[in-house]
Order: C-alpha cells, then structure tokens, then sequence
C-alpha cells in the first residue's frame, strides 16, 4: 500500500486526498494547472502503485467545481486506472455537482459512459 498523498489546493490545482489505510480518494476544488501532465503525474503514479494491491472497496470522490480540458484528459487516465482495479476488486465513483452546474454533471455523465464502473451522482 502506498504512502498517503495529500495536496493541498492553490487557486489552479485541486485537493488530493489518497489515502488508502483510511479508504479517502478524493480530489476536489478546481482543476486548471498550467502543467496538468506534471500536476496529475504524481496521482497517476500513486493509483499506479495502488492498483497493485488495492483494498476490497475503493469509493473515489470526484467533487470539482471546475476542470480545463487539459485537467479532463488526466482525470481520465485516473478513471482507466480504477476501472482496472475495478476488474479484481469493488470500486465506486462519486461524482459530486452543485445544483445549478449542469456542465460539471453532463461532464460526469460524459465519463460514466465511457468507464465500466458504478457510478453515482450527488448534487450539494
């Protein structure tokens, strides 16, 4: 199991929390790095690591107010790698939007249907 990734956010890159020993996987905030290959580099190698021997149920929180497009192609690498870790063990995605956002929903949607993996929809 890896060692917790935590990242604080800044007003372009967003929260991390992977923390597989307390079951957190949770990025959040706004997703605009100038670099987001370099950003996500560090999360994609984690997941990476991770996927090797992941824990029997991974719930992943996805609760962005926004991404860039650069930002969307990274976010789905990291849902290529959980649906990997889907094929062996239970994982669920939780895609949070606030109400008036459809963007950020239609995004989710958008991603629901190119992952096989369950995925649930929670507005706050």
């Amino acid at each position: 199991m890896p060692e917790k990734l935590i990242i604080d956010s800044t007003e372009d890159t967003p929260k991390v929390i992977f923390d597989a020993e307390n079951k957190i996987f949770q990025i959040s905030e706004r997703s605009l790095p100038e670099n987001a290959i370099g950003f996500y580099e560090s999360l994609l190698n984690w997941l990476t690591q991770y996927s090797k021997n992941p824990i029997e149920l991974t719930i992943f929180d996805f609760k962005l107010e926004y991404f860039n497009t650069a930002s969307a192609k990274q976010i789905a690498k990291i849902l290529l790698i959980l649906e990997n870790i889907g094929k062996k063990k239970n994982v669920v995605i939780n895609w949070y939007f606030k109400k008036e956002d459809a963007d950020m929903l239609s995004s989710g949607t958008r991603f629901s249907k190119l992952i096989n993996l369950n995925f649930n929809f929670a507005e706050y």
